[in-house]
């Protein structure tokens, strides 16, 4: 029966490893979106690191969120607007910390090559359709497993365009629900988002983990066969509740220090 135990609770913690995302890398210790950041969860043995591109000027895809690099740098530049070269000259990292000075904006080709044999990328798209010519390009060169690259955006008609260019990928539809303060003005409908989901062959939802997501909301997707997917949780008591409701993924800054509190509270009674 110890045994058993032991077994069962192996399985549990493997379980909960599988689920855990690392969002824009271990981004609590390390400047979101750098190789560091990136590098830093894989050498914890985090399994999947999520990521952010945009198309810059001269059509080269870089490792950023927002549209321009004056929240992580010291110089304001627009990535659309702006070369590799000159994008490449910015030192980004430093206002985490005065140890990550001289941090450079990877491209996702430098990313794709960290990736290990057992890990998984999660790549959001921040640009508009143009970016999926390139995108496939630089996605077609890789030597990763097709079962190694997910895709994920907020913008339903370009994850539409994305998976009839790159069909061999899982994608999900990237949804706010209620992370502005104003959602309870209207109402989330959750067989309409359902249906566009379906219509557009996609996988599944990468959903917000605010007051709308519970087990009824992840339960309806699941009848229909979709995944669903959870930003940003940094909360080990509220990730819990999550995975024991259904959810297949779970995005959080504490990656590694995610996994390892979410063990500490395994239970056979509780899963």
């Amino acid at each position: 029966m110890y045994k058993l135990l032991l077994l069962l609770r192996k399985i549990c913690i493997i379980n909960i490893k599988e689920k855990i995302i690392a969002h824009r890398g271990e981004s609590f210790d390390a400047p979101e979106n750098t190789l560091k950041a990136i590098n830093l969860a894989w050498d914890r043995g985090v399994l999947a690191v999520e990521i952010d591109i945009r198309l810059t000027k001269d059509n080269e895809i870089l490792i950023i969120h927002d549209k321009n690099t004056f929240r992580t740098s010291h110089k304001y530049l627009n990535v659309k607007r702006s070369t590799l070269k000159g994008l490449k000259a910015i030192n980004i990292g430093y206002k985490k910390d005065s140890q990550w000075t001289n941090q450079q904006i990877p491209t996702l080709k430098e990313v794709l090559e960290t990736v290990p044999q057992n890990g998984k990328l999660i790549i959001e798209i921040k640009s508009n359709y143009k970016i999926l010519n390139k995108l496939h390009e630089e996605l077609s060169r890789t030597k990763l497993l097709d079962s190694q690259i997910e895709i994920i955006a907020f913008n339903i008609k370009t994850l539409a365009k994305a998976k009839l260019l790159l069909p061999q990928f899982k994608m999900l539809y990237l949804l706010n629900l209620d992370y502005y303060w104003f959602w309870w003005f209207h109402r989330i409908n959750k067989t309409e988002i359902i249906k566009k989901v379906k219509e557009s062959k996609l996988d599944g939802v990468n959903v917000w983990a605010g007051k709308i997501l519970n087990k009824e909301f992840i339960s309806d997707f699941k009848k229909e066969n979709l995944l669903v997917y959870v930003w940003t949780v940094d909360s080990p008591q509220k990730a819990q509740v999550l995975i024991k409701d259904g959810a297949a993924g779970i995005a959080t800054n504490r990656a590694h220090w995610m996994t390892q509190q979410l063990n500490n509270l395994i239970s056979i009674n509780n899963y």
